[in-house]
């Protein structure tokens, strides 16, 4: 366990720098996942979900590609705890020790397992009644069933307060701006991922899904996410 003095530190270095530099929802959510990481035990992935204008659900930051995959499975099957979380109008959380049995999310769960995620807490994010936007979640995942304790818990609620209370100081334009620069990153990882896949199955003469299953296993070993393993397969096949 973290010593006080330690979170005390942390949490007031966080409400200087989203007071201070958090002018963007941008800034919001970068600030509150480097803080996840640093202060939650247990926390293997942290992303926030956010939405729309419109109500659609998008992840502007996470900490790596296998943190995306479970956010973006819960969207399509309209399913899992950021998605619960995100659609609540006020205060929230969802929380499962062990997703893969978890008869609550019976497609999401599986699918969690199958990526090696165990546990999640989702925590909603509530905007400003003056925001036209709907609020969102902070998702922190773990790959050890029961991974994160009640004092993990508390962190991320009040982490989850801090982020929400930042928010509401965002412009509805710094928000769709951020919507716009997470489309246009989305189409890049895309592209580049695309052209690292025709270069695998090139090298090495295997299938487009063996491919894209080979970059996702290397971004896992390695810890990187998967679009900086195919920009860095893809920069290194021009150079030759």
């Amino acid at each position: 366990m973290q010593r006080f003095e330690d979170l005390f530190e942390v949490f007031g270095g966080l409400t200087q720098a989203l007071l201070k530099q958090s002018d963007t929802a941008a800034d919001v959510a970068e600030h509150v996942t480097a803080a996840a990481n640093l202060l939650i035990d247990g926390a293997d992935f942290v992303s926030i979900t956010l939405r729309d204008s419109k109500g659609n659900y998008f992840t502007p930051i996470a900490t790596s590609e296998v943190c995306t995959e479970l956010d973006l499975a819960q969207y399509s099957y309209r399913e899992g705890p950021c998605v619960e979380c995100a659609r609540k109008p006020g205060p929230g959380y969802a929380y499962s020790a062990r997703l893969s049995t978890d008869e609550r999310w019976p497609r999401f769960g599986p699918a969690a397992a199958s990526l090696g995620v165990e546990s999640v807490l989702a925590v909603t994010l509530t905007p400003d009644r003056r925001c036209v936007y709907p609020p969102g979640a902070l998702n922190v995942y773990s790959t050890q069933a029961h991974g994160l304790s009640e004092d993990e818990k508390h962190k991320v609620l009040i982490l989850a307060a801090h982020a929400s209370l930042a928010l509401a100081h965002t412009s509805a334009l710094t928000y769709l701006q951020l919507r716009e620069h997470q489309l246009q990153q989305a189409l890049a990882s895309r592209d580049v991922i695309g052209q690292a896949k025709g270069i695998l199955m090139a090298r090495q003469g295997i299938s487009a899904s063996d491919a894209f299953e080979l970059l996702k296993r290397t971004s896992q070993d390695m810890n990187l996410k998967l679009a900086e393993i195919a920009k860095t397969i893809a920069s290194r096949h021009s150079d030759t």
